[in-house]
């Protein structure tokens, strides 16, 4: 038993590490890519929450800010409609100076709309903002003032109002009449101030949430590249590995192919060998054996040893017939002699006369100069395909053609038996005439159902090279 060789004891020890190396590596690349898109998928979902949120925080401050300033400004409007309301009453009152009973109902048309308009400036001072308070105090205390001035002439008789009213109107009650409608347009201006301020304040919140998304999204970028550069390095890594890989299974490919090509060779070669052992020295040897038997049974006196020689001689021919059919079987002498239609219609009656099969070659235009390792490839298909007609499909009837053209040769074996289904049987007779055929880069189909029979077809292409010498394509 040979021992192995010390650089065949190291070469386990000398791969280990460095497949448990590559297999670390791959490990950590696959770590820094499922936690850099993990991080960049969250950077992500978190730009987008975040966005979302943002939009809406300036959807509802804008919105809430819009109605509190629509709503403030009607305040305003309706409190300078009762403004005017009440000066137009008012003055109805005091130029009222015949109908009591009218008088005391404006009088009462005054009063509610001063405890209206107190209603709208306490419904209003609760929206105030501090800055909003020195104004509002402003306008209240007017107010206040206002009505303080009017009450006492809601008293007055007939005779006061006709007598006082007029100057009491020009003196009191329009000059503080228009001083209330200017303060109430301070306040609007206050107003539209604060609606300007919380606009920039609102501005200012959008440019914040764009700059922090604008910083998520180089963020994002950036990780993004860095993950492009990462996988697409890895990916060519890995193409690059596929492609040595591939080239290595081809390689291997191609040794076994040629390795089974020297296999056939040295099978065929042996087969020879032995072939002409068996014709030369068995066969010569039964022959010169038959040859003294003869001579010892033809010599005078030999009367009672004739039965047993003949039965001897009988045996020794036996014996040289079954020594010719090995060597005929192993490599026909005419293939090599003859060439390969001599060979295939020797083949095609052996069959017919052990089997009863009827087996017919057909020859188109094969030469005789075709290359040894066509004759032996078509010769071997052929005996593989009768074989198996004989031994597995029950075949009675076998048409064998060999048609040679410029660039090619066809071969097709077709027999009536009962056929098989190629999808799913496949023997090792099959697979070895897969082999020879791909050998020589030709093609092989099998065409075959159950109870149709069995059709092969291959096709082997021909070049200058694979020709004999000296022989032209007939």
């Amino acid at each position: 038993m040979p021992q192995p060789t010390p650089n065949a004891a190291r070469e386990p020890s000398a791969d280990f590490p460095s497949t448990v190396q590559g297999k670390s590596a791959r490990n950590a690349i696959r770590l820094i890519l499922i936690a850099g898109f993990g991080g960049l998928i969250a950077i992500i979902v978190a730009g987008g929450l975040y966005s979302l949120k943002i939009a809406r925080q300036i959807q509802s401050r804008s919105s809430e800010l819009r109605a509190d300033f629509v709503s403030r400004q009607r305040t305003l409007e309706d409190l300078r409609s009762e403004l005017f309301e009440s000066g137009n009453v008012f003055r109805d009152y005091i130029l009222e100076d015949t109908d009591e009973k009218a008088a005391a109902s404006l009088r009462s048309d005054v009063e509610n709309m001063r405890s209206d308009m107190d209603s709208e400036l306490n419904a209003y001072s609760q929206s105030l903002r501090l800055a909003d308070k020195p104004v509002f105090q402003k306008l209240s205390g007017e107010l206040d003032t206002y009505w303080s001035a009017l009450s006492p002439a809601l008293a007055w008789n007939a005779a006061q109002r006709k007598a006082r009213g007029e100057a009491f109107l020009d003196q009191e009650v329009i000059p503080r009449r228009a001083n209330l409608l200017d303060i109430a347009s301070e306040i609007e201006q206050v107003n539209e101030q604060a609606l300007q301020e919380e606009e920039a304040d609102i501005n200012a919140t959008f440019l914040k949430a764009e700059n922090t998304l604008r910083l998520i999204v180089v963020i994002g970028s950036c990780i993004g590249l860095v993950l492009a550069g990462v996988t697409g390095w890895y990916t060519l890594h890995l193409e690059n590995i596929s492609e040595r890989r591939f080239e290595q299974s081809v390689l291997a490919r191609n040794e076994l192919k040629k390795l089974s090509a020297r296999l056939v060779d040295a099978q065929e070669s042996e087969r020879r060998a032995i072939s002409r052992e068996l014709h030369d020295e068995v066969g010569q040897s039964l022959s010169s054996l038959l040859m003294e038997i003869d001579g010892l049974a033809m010599r005078p006196g030999e009367s009672t040893a004739r039965e047993p020689l003949h039965k001897l001689r009988n045996l020794a021919q036996g014996a040289l017939n079954v020594v010719r059919d090995m060597s005929l079987l192993l490599r026909p002498s005419m293939l090599d002699d003859l060439g390969l239609v001599p060979a295939l219609e020797w083949q095609a009656r052996e069959v017919s006369r052990r089997t009863g099969i009827v087996a017919r070659v057909t020859e188109h235009g094969v030469s005789e100069g075709l290359a040894d390792e066509y004759k032996t490839c078509i010769y071997r298909i052929v005996q593989e395909a009768l074989n198996n007609a004989s031994k597995h499909a029950q075949a009675n009837k076998i048409d064998i053609q060999v048609r040679q053209e410029p660039s090619r040769i066809l071969l097709t074996i077709q027999d009536n038996g009962a056929g098989f289904d190629p999808r799913r049987v496949r023997g090792m007779g099959l697979m070895g005439i897969a082999e020879r055929v791909d050998r020589l880069d030709g093609k092989f189909r099998i065409e075959s159902q159950p109870g149709a029979g069995t059709l092969l077809r291959i096709e082997l292409p021909l070049s200058a090279v694979r020709l004999s010498s000296g022989q032209g394509v007939t």
